[in-house]
């Protein structure tokens, strides 16, 4: 990632897994690997353009790894790096606190 990132940590996180769709795709890549398409269906409500933006900047900022193989018709798979995987606790943290509000306020 070439570009200069906040000083501020929190607008560093947000920066790179701030958007809505990318927390989805991470959570459904913390599960293992995936192609395109099962990640269509996953990430209920997301455009083919907008899963293709935002899976070309997470592998662009070194949260996702793009694997494609030489076949016919191109198989392409994506799985989490290291650093995309760190982000694991985050996302555990946010389960908890969104189960805890739901139970809170229905």
């Amino acid at each position: 990632m070439n570009k200069i990132l906040p000083d501020c940590p929190v607008e560093t996180t947000l920066q790179l897994i701030g958007d809505k769709w990318k927390v989805l795709i991470i959570r459904d890549l913390l599960t293992g690997t995936k192609r395109f398409n099962e990640l269509m269906r996953s990430v209920t409500g997301i455009t083919q353009k907008v899963l293709t933006s935002h899976l070309r900047s997470m592998e662009a900022a070194g949260l996702v790894n793009r694997k494609v193989y030489p076949e016919v018709p191109p198989k392409v798979e994506y799985s989490l790096t290291d650093t995309g995987f760190s982000l694991k606790p985050i996302l555990d943290s946010m389960v908890t606190w969104g189960t805890t509000y739901k139970e809170n306020n229905q």
